[in-house]
Protein backbone atom coordinates (compact mmCIF):
# COMPACT_ATOMS: atom_id res chain seq x y z
CA UNK A 1 0.00 0.00 0.00
CA UNK A 2 1.50 3.29 -1.13
CA UNK A 3 1.34 6.22 1.27
CA UNK A 4 2.04 9.79 0.24
CA UNK A 5 2.45 12.67 2.69
CA UNK A 6 2.58 16.29 1.57
CA UNK A 7 4.15 19.16 3.50
CA UNK A 8 5.37 22.70 2.97
CA UNK A 9 2.10 24.51 2.60
CA UNK A 10 1.32 27.73 4.41
CA UNK A 11 0.34 31.36 4.05
CA UNK A 12 2.36 33.66 1.82
CA UNK A 13 1.96 37.10 0.32
CA UNK A 14 1.48 37.59 -3.42
CA UNK A 15 4.80 37.32 -5.20
CA UNK A 16 6.18 34.96 -2.60
CA UNK A 17 7.48 31.41 -2.95
CA UNK A 18 6.88 28.03 -1.36
CA UNK A 19 8.29 24.54 -1.80
CA UNK A 20 5.91 21.65 -1.37
CA UNK A 21 7.27 18.18 -0.63
CA UNK A 22 5.66 14.79 -1.04
CA UNK A 23 7.27 11.84 0.68
CA UNK A 24 6.26 8.38 -0.40
CA UNK A 25 6.52 5.02 1.28
CA UNK A 26 8.43 2.29 -0.51
CA UNK A 27 9.74 2.69 -4.02
CA UNK A 28 6.93 5.08 -4.81
CA UNK A 29 8.46 7.23 -7.46
CA UNK A 30 9.52 4.51 -9.86
CA UNK A 31 5.86 4.51 -10.82
CA UNK A 32 4.27 5.33 -14.18
CA UNK A 33 3.65 8.96 -13.41
CA UNK A 34 3.63 11.38 -10.53
CA UNK A 35 2.20 14.80 -10.17
CA UNK A 36 0.62 17.62 -8.24
CA UNK A 37 -3.03 18.63 -8.24
CA UNK A 38 -4.88 21.38 -6.44
CA UNK A 39 -8.44 22.12 -5.39
CA UNK A 40 -9.39 25.76 -4.89
CA UNK A 41 -12.30 26.46 -2.53
CA UNK A 42 -15.60 25.49 -4.15
CA UNK A 43 -13.96 24.25 -7.34
CA UNK A 44 -13.02 20.97 -8.99
CA UNK A 45 -9.63 19.39 -8.38
CA UNK A 46 -7.28 20.28 -11.23
CA UNK A 47 -3.90 19.22 -12.51
CA UNK A 48 -0.91 21.45 -11.84
CA UNK A 49 2.17 19.49 -12.94
CA UNK A 50 2.98 15.93 -13.93
CA UNK A 51 6.03 13.86 -14.81
CA UNK A 52 5.64 10.78 -17.02
CA UNK A 53 8.41 8.38 -16.09
CA UNK A 54 8.37 6.47 -19.38
CA UNK A 55 9.22 9.57 -21.41
CA UNK A 56 10.65 11.87 -18.76
CA UNK A 57 8.36 14.60 -20.03
CA UNK A 58 6.82 17.15 -17.72
CA UNK A 59 3.63 19.04 -18.26
CA UNK A 60 2.23 22.09 -16.51
CA UNK A 61 -1.14 23.75 -16.57
CA UNK A 62 -1.10 27.07 -18.35
CA UNK A 63 -1.88 28.93 -15.15
CA UNK A 64 1.38 27.84 -13.47
CA UNK A 65 3.71 27.43 -16.45
CA UNK A 66 6.91 29.39 -15.91
CA UNK A 67 6.23 29.82 -12.18
CA UNK A 68 6.05 26.27 -10.80
CA UNK A 69 8.60 23.45 -11.19
CA UNK A 70 8.06 19.77 -10.44
CA UNK A 71 11.04 17.61 -9.52
CA UNK A 72 11.91 14.42 -7.69
CA UNK A 73 14.65 12.89 -5.59
CA UNK A 74 14.40 9.13 -5.96
CA UNK A 75 16.99 8.52 -3.25
CA UNK A 76 14.72 10.31 -0.78
CA UNK A 77 11.44 9.01 -2.25
CA UNK A 78 10.40 12.64 -2.41
CA UNK A 79 8.72 14.79 -5.04
CA UNK A 80 8.74 18.57 -4.94
CA UNK A 81 6.76 21.46 -6.30
CA UNK A 82 8.65 24.74 -6.29
CA UNK A 83 6.21 27.60 -6.55
CA UNK A 84 7.31 31.16 -7.26
CA UNK A 85 5.54 34.43 -8.05
CA UNK A 86 2.52 33.15 -6.17
CA UNK A 87 -0.85 34.74 -6.86
CA UNK A 88 -4.08 34.81 -4.82
CA UNK A 89 -5.63 32.47 -7.41
CA UNK A 90 -3.04 29.84 -6.45
CA UNK A 91 -4.81 29.47 -3.12
CA UNK A 92 -5.91 25.84 -2.84
CA UNK A 93 -5.37 22.50 -1.17
CA UNK A 94 -2.46 20.85 -2.98
CA UNK A 95 -2.27 17.08 -3.42
CA UNK A 96 0.46 14.81 -4.73
CA UNK A 97 -0.38 11.63 -6.57
CA UNK A 98 1.24 8.71 -8.37
CA UNK A 99 0.04 6.12 -10.89
CA UNK A 100 -3.10 8.09 -11.67
CA UNK A 101 -5.15 7.65 -14.84
CA UNK A 102 -5.63 10.57 -17.23
CA UNK A 103 -8.12 13.22 -16.25
CA UNK A 104 -10.24 15.27 -18.62
CA UNK A 105 -8.47 17.76 -20.82
CA UNK A 106 -9.60 21.33 -20.29
CA UNK A 107 -8.65 24.66 -21.81
CA UNK A 108 -5.20 25.20 -20.37
CA UNK A 109 -4.91 22.05 -18.33
CA UNK A 110 -6.66 18.92 -17.09
CA UNK A 111 -8.90 17.76 -14.27
CA UNK A 112 -8.03 15.17 -11.68
CA UNK A 113 -9.20 11.63 -12.51
CA UNK A 114 -12.45 10.59 -10.85
CA UNK A 115 -10.82 7.49 -9.39
CA UNK A 116 -7.57 5.59 -9.35
CA UNK A 117 -4.04 6.43 -8.35
CA UNK A 118 -2.36 6.95 -5.01
CA UNK A 119 -3.08 10.24 -3.29
CA UNK A 120 -1.86 12.17 -0.31
CA UNK A 121 -4.18 14.03 2.06
CA UNK A 122 -3.08 17.45 0.89
CA UNK A 123 -1.39 20.58 2.18
CA UNK A 124 -3.03 24.01 2.21
CA UNK A 125 -1.52 26.95 0.34
CA UNK A 126 -2.97 30.40 0.95
CA UNK A 127 -1.79 33.45 -0.97
CA UNK A 128 -3.13 36.63 0.55
CA UNK A 129 -1.88 40.07 1.35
Amino acid sequence: HVQLVESGGGSVQPGGSLRLSCVGSGNTFSSYNMGWFRQPPGKEREGVAVIYKTTGKTFYSDSVKGRFTISQDNAKNTMYLDMTSLKPEDTAMYYCATDFPPGTQTAGGWTAPRSGGNWGKGTQVTVDS
